[in-house]
């Protein structure tokens, strides 16, 4: 009996963070000449909208992938451009009570035509668009032949219209029309780098012919099923006699945030330094490769805590020795599940650098929990908007801060920023702060903090922009419910709307992007 080759698996789904460096390999093919979309786009866009995200899959080879979000159509057919309405490709517009999707992209592999992978993808937007019951889909397409077409079409309207009327054809917008998309326009300058549509697209209709207007039920957006309870600890620093007293001491708070049912609970920088104090005081240089030596019973001891206490530990951070030899200032999390993070602190202040040698750490990305994308920021990041605004376009609602400062001055630049964090990225930033003395361990033998969870500045939010704060230089836990909720509902009707303000034409940062 002859042979018969067995034939090609092909599936359809939702994006999901194993498929990254994929998706990023094909977009690489599609675009070769082109900057592609980076981790943190991609991440971005997975954490605001995941439904939204498709890809297809041939043999388990990832072959097609389609990116969307929801938008208001007041905001749809307005005129944009594509950095603008996609938030740089993170998906920072995407409006959470839009009434119509938007198409952001679709990438078929070059070795895969033929096989019908737009179709697919065009299909599973559609089929979305019906079971959420929105009023259709949109987007800029392509009209790649018009620069060609300049001398006998001049202009970008010239040009669609002769398409629409079978005088010339284009090739990408009959592949629309016949996906049931209609022409309605022309968005001028939509993607500058797209020289063959000489930078235009023509804006591309579906409308869901199933759609039926709910009914008036009051405001969108504003019920608390979001709710997330923080617990700050402002830890005093004491001379320990043995390790295990240090242990006994952490327990002990994480213990009473779980009992609180906290969802999270956050501990200062540096705050293992106590370690220290139970031995003879040395050099600060010598001082901190010791305190590599505890890295493994820490986090064995934490994440053991985390899973016993059924609460995500914001482990504040230690000193850790990495593979290349260097000590960083590292943030672990240890989430519920059993599972270690790890997010190094980007800028050693002076000190750090001249005392303990510490190094700068090279990547910040968001943290995925239970509770949703979150960022940590380790006392100096926060200082640097860069580093809020990165992780708030990856998707973060809530950024913790550990921080460990000596003086008020030093405190109140932490406070500062990250008020100001919280106002300009519309987000929850909460803080823990090291107080009490230390006498015989080198560079931190006096600390400063006043521990809080910091709101947007907005109706939904506590009046002053803070939600819980602690006693300046006591020991003590604060705790505050956050609600998510409230953060959609600002950033889409807020009286400010920072994010989807941004002059993404006039500025943009752009991030060294690590080769995975």
């Amino acid at each position: 009996m002859p042979s018969s080759k067995p034939k090609s698996t092909v599936v359809v789904r939702n994006l999901n963070h194993n498929d990254i460096a994929s998706v990023r390999s094909l977009v690489e093919r599609v675009y070769p000449d082109e900057d592609t979309y980076t981790v943190s786009m991609l991440v971005g866009q997975l954490n605001r909208f995941p439904d939204g995200q498709f890809v297809v899959l041939i043999d388990d080879e990832i072959v097609g992938y389609a990116a969307t979000f929801r938008i208001s159509e007041s905001e749809a057919f307005k005129p944009h451009d594509w950095i603008g309405v996609t938030g740089n490709g993170h998906l920072s517009r995407h409006d959470e009570n839009g009434d119509w999707l938007y198409g952001m992209e679709v990438c078929v592999d070059p070795n895969r035509r033929r096989l019908k992978i737009g179709n697919r993808l065009y299909n599973a937007r559609m089929q979305l668009c019906q079971e959420l019951s929105l009023k259709g889909i949109l987007f800029g397409g392509r009209m790649p032949g018009f620069d060609r077409k300049r001398k006998q079409f001049p202009t970008p309207a010239d040009y669609l219209q002769a398409v629409i009327d079978n005088k010339i054809k284009d090739s990408v917008i009959s592949f629309h029309r016949r996906m049931g998309f209609e022409p309605t326009g022309v968005l001028p300058n939509y993607s500058p780098e797209d020289t063959p549509s000489g930078g235009h697209a023509t804006l591309m209709v579906w409308r869901n012919h199933d759609y039926v207007a709910p009914s008036e039920t009051g405001t969108v957006g504003r019920v608390n099923r979001d709710l997330v309870r923080i617990v700050s600890v402002q830890k005093q620093a004491r001379t320990i006699n043995h390790i295990d007293e240090f242990f006994s001491s952490v327990d002990y708070f994480v213990e009473v945030a779980a009992d609180y049912k906290g969802d999270f609970v956050l501990f200062p920088e540096l705050f293992t330094l106590e370690l220290l104090s139970c031995e003879a005081e040395v050099t600060p240089d010598v001082a901190i490769k010791r305190m590599t030596q505890y890295t493994e019973r820490f986090v064995q001891h934490m994440t053991q805590l985390a899973v016993r206490c059924n609460i995500n530990i914001i482990g504040g951070s230690h000193p850790t020795q990495t593979e290349d030899g260097d000590i960083q200032n590292v943030g672990y999390v240890f989430l519920r599940d059993g599972s270690v993070q790890m997010q190094e602190k980007l800028h050693p202040t002076p000190d750090e650098k001249y005392w303990w040698s510490i190094y700068g750490g090279d990547e910040i990305n968001v943290i995925q929990t239970d509770c949703g994308p979150i960022g940590v920021m380790i006392c100096y990041d926060s200082e640097f908007p860069e580093i809020g605004r990165r992780l708030a376009d990856q998707g973060a609602q809530i950024l913790f801060v550990p921080y460990c400062t000596d003086t008020r001055q030093g405190h109140l630049r932490v406070k500062y920023c990250c008020q100001a964090r919280a106002v300009e990225n519309q987000l929850f930033v909460a803080t823990s702060g090291l107080v009490g003395n230390l006498k015989n361990v080198a560079n931190i033998d006096i600390n400063y903090a006043q521990s809080a969870i910091y709101t947007p500045s907005d109706f939904s939010f506590a009046r002053d922009g803070i939600a819980a704060e602690a006693t300046e230089n006591t020991e003590m836990v604060v705790v505050a419910d956050v609600d998510l909720s409230n953060l959609r509902h600002a950033r889409a009707q807020g009286a400010v709307r920072n994010l989807k303000d941004r002059r993404l034409d006039l500025y943009n940062v752009k991030w060294k992007e690590p080769r995975r």
